[in-house]
């Protein structure tokens, strides 16, 4: 009889080991911010109750989780699944910073394409306009001695 309740003991264990697992995947319909574990709210301690049902029932996590996003949408899961309808979701923060890497590539190959342009016109003798006499100077000036002026400070103070 001691070895029944200890079989007993250990399925019930497993059953709520694996309700958890399960209930710290799922959102709260109602809290939004919580997992159905960490919530309170009615519908949170019904879906609990859902869930250990389901297991005692026999039933896999991945049913559980196709019953739950079923039901209540694929946004019930924290983890939603990578389809084509999340891709750009996904994807958007590489698409970003890839966008971001290619304004900064042009802008660097534009900085030197117009200093080699202005350098042309130097030896061509052509006249150069007001910001690109300076850019020139700041390229073509060394840095004084005592230290470093960066370019903007010398700009700001009209030096």
């Amino acid at each position: 009889m001691g070895n029944e309740q200890d079989e007993e003991f250990k399925k019930a264990q497993v059953v709520d080991a694996r309700a958890r697992n399960i209930s710290h995947n799922v959102r709260c319909t109602e809290c939004g911010s919580q997992s159905i574990e960490d919530s309170q709210a009615d519908i949170a301690i019904l879906l609990r109750k859902l869930i250990r049902d389901e297991i005692q029932a026999g039933k896999t996590d991945k049913d559980i989780y196709k019953k739950l996003e079923d039901d209540f949408g694929e946004t019930v899961l924290y983890a939603p699944k990578f389809d084509m309808q999340t891709a750009a979701l996904w994807l958007s923060p590489l698409l970003v910073a890839g966008v971001a890497g290619g304004f900064w590539a042009y802008k660097k190959h534009r900085q030197n394409t117009n200093v080699h342009i202005m350098a042309l016109d130097l030896v061509r003798g052509a006249p150069l306009t007001p910001k690109e006499k300076e850019t020139m100077l700041d390229i073509l000036t060394p840095p004084p001695s005592g230290g470093s002026t960066p370019s903007w400070w010398r700009s700001w103070t009209g030096r």
